[in-house]
């Protein structure tokens, strides 16, 4: 699996492994809410291309509750729209408010083209074992990735041991990755990795300690 991201929130297309037939395919929007009576959705974006994403005749693998009367099928784009500021979907076979109201917070993934290149974007086993680095100090490695319809995580296992601190994959936060020299680069606010720094500090401390 991996992720890709282009602006602060870094909820962008993101790249899901194995989802449908270990095809990457690409997380672009999810259904937040029914729009008026004819079936539309509003959508939260996931991509900067939603022209290019939501044309008419577009299929969607969704992602939905296994409880969901949707899990397992796809949905195709009739017509994509910008309503007072609003991007809006409008899908096959979904006519009415009701039907709409169905697919409230179903994510959309899309197939990625063989020959599509996205910027910004990494599979998850290119960021897993990078070295997280912090004020140019290795704090830790990325062991997972999480993924939420919000937004991704870095589940970051400490060089000093005890528990996961997850980190917010936003450029805000984690503004390089560097797969080719093994790293990334952390700008955390106060407080996240603080125990981290303070549990690093004690053993240089004791380490100096020790060698006096």
């Amino acid at each position: 699996m991996g992720v890709e991201y282009a602006s602060m929130s870094r909820t962008t297309d993101v790249v899901a492994k194995d989802r449908n037939q270990g095809k990457n395919q690409l997380r672009v929007g999810r259904l937040v809410k029914a729009h008026g009576l004819k079936g539309a959705l509003k959508l939260e974006l996931y991509t900067d291309n939603p022209e290019r994403r939501f044309v008419p005749g577009a299929e969607f693998t969704l992602q939905v509750p296994e409880a969901s009367p949707w899990h397992g099928k796809t949905v195709v784009v009739r017509e994509y729209r910008v309503m007072n500021g609003n991007p809006v979907v409008f899908l096959k076979d979904v006519d009415d408010r009701e039907g709409a109201e169905s697919l409230v917070r179903a994510i959309l993934w899309i197939d990625q083209d063989d020959e599509e290149v996205e910027e910004n974007a990494w599979f998850d086993h290119q960021l897993v074992g990078l070295d997280v680095v912090r004020d140019d100090v290795v704090v830790g490695k990325v062991a997972r990735i999480e993924h939420f319809p919000a937004q991704d995580l870095l589940i970051v296992k400490p060089a000093s041991g005890g528990d996961d601190v997850m980190v917010p994959f936003v450029e805000a936060i984690v503004p390089l990755v560097d797969v080719k020299a093994g790293r990334v680069i952390v700008t955390p606010p106060p407080g996240l990795f603080e125990d981290l720094s303070e549990a690093t500090d004690a053993d240089e401390s004791s380490d100096s300690d020790a060698s006096a």
